[in-house]
């Protein structure tokens, strides 16, 4: 019949573009969240790096005080807070010895003026509170005067045993720049000798306001 032509088919134009729509949407989100977290990230990024260079992973402090005999004496400790490690420079008659305590391996070593050879020991619970006191410091500052009328002084006397050297490969980085390739060897606390044989003492004192003098001599074969 002129007129009633048949019917055009109903089509699904408009459902799927109201999912087209949906997925944009979808998508121009997950685009928006990906971008702020990116920069998000970026900003804690120069945030914390900013926050880094502001706290100095090596730190030079200098202590000055006077030894029991009433000198004067300056001595500089280089904290590596990285390592977790405090080396001393302790210079004596135009000749410096140099003491490094590595809380990270927990070992204390000694390389003497004039020495040939390293000394090593294994921390104490004292030595760890010892150097405490430099890795605490938030700020780096020039020097540190003791308070004289407040510090101890200890003695410590160290046997070497030259029978043990001490194996490069099991003591930890910061021992081997420290002694490069010198021989390394073990020592132990005693009462000290028999006998005047003390040939070395190398004194140091902490911002804690303890002072120790270490003496070295060799133990028998």
């Amino acid at each position: 019949m002129e007129g009633s032509g048949e019917a055009t088919p109903p089509t699904e134009r408009g459902p799927r573009e109201r999912s087209k729509s949906a997925s944009r949407i979808f998508w121009g989100f997950l685009a928006v969240a990906l971008l702020f977290s990116i920069v998000g990230i970026s900003v804690v990024g120069v945030l914390g790096w900013k926050d880094n260079k502001t706290k100095p992973l090596l730190q030079v402090v200098r202590l000055t005080y006077k030894n029991l005999q009433g000198t004067s004496v300056n001595q500089s400790a280089i904290t590596d807070k990285r390592r977790n490690t405090v080396t001393y420079r302790v210079t004596s008659r135009n000749q410096t010895s140099l003491v490094l305590f590595d809380s990270k391996h927990g070992l204390v070593c000694y390389r003497a003026a004039g020495e040939k050879s390293c000394f090593l020991r294994h921390m104490e619970i004292r030595d760890i509170e010892n150097i405490q006191s430099f890795l605490n410091m938030s700020l780096p500052k020039d020097g540190v005067l003791l308070q004289n009328n407040k510090t101890r002084y200890y003695r410590e006397f160290l046997g070497v045993i030259g029978g043990r050297k001490v194996n490069h490969e099991l003591v930890g980085e910061p021992v081997q720049l420290l002694c490069d390739q010198l021989p390394i060897y073990w020592v132990k606390k005693s009462e000290g000798p028999a006998r005047r044989l003390i040939y070395l003492c190398i004194d140091i004192c902490f911002p804690n306001n303890i002072c120790v003098s270490v003496c070295f001599y060799y133990l028998p074969d």
